[in-house]
């Protein structure tokens, strides 16, 4: 059985993301999205409140498996017995850092690859980051995420 890790934030899951979970979904039998805590970077939403966002987000890919995580990659890697380490490229910028991350994983577990995927160009300039300052400025973010997404942002950043 084939599986491979999609770490990530996920701060929130964006439709991009989805996108490279469901192609990646009919390449291996088994995905792990892996959300990390991220505390240094200060997320707004909760481990369990972005678990909860994918997990309903992801409810229709059935080879889906979503595990919160606070420690090294690869060692997390390891301990879902997968194939490999998935990432996104949106842009040639974001390259340099994704080869980077991939060279050091593979100088801390040269068992373990990495696969790089490109979401569908119509979604290709999204990020969480965006997503969410869109959003914080009463921005409409119902083409980039899914409707629960949407409806978490709204509550979380104008609650009430």
């Amino acid at each position: 059985m084939k599986t491979i890790v999609y770490p990530g934030t996920f701060d929130p899951i964006t439709n991009g993301h989805i996108d490279l979970i469901e192609r990646a979904s009919k390449l291996f039998d088994k995905i792990v999205v892996g959300i990390a805590s991220s505390q240094r970077k200060g997320p707004l939403f909760t481990v369990d409140e972005r678990i909860s966002l994918a997990s309903e987000s992801l409810a229709h890919v059935p080879n889906v498996e979503i595990i919160g995580f606070d420690y090294l990659l690869v060692n997390f890697v390891k301990d879902c017995k997968a194939d490999a380490i998935m990432r996104g490229l949106r842009a040639v910028s974001d390259f340099e850092y994704e080869f980077q991350l991939a060279n050091m994983n593979r100088a801390l577990a040269p068992e373990i690859e990495s696969i790089f995927l490109t979401p569908a160009e119509h979604l290709s300039y999204i990020s969480s980051s965006l997503v969410r300052e869109i959003s914080s400025l009463d921005g409409d973010v119902s083409k980039f995420v899914p409707a629960n997404v949407a409806a978490a942002l709204l509550q979380k950043i104008q609650p009430g």
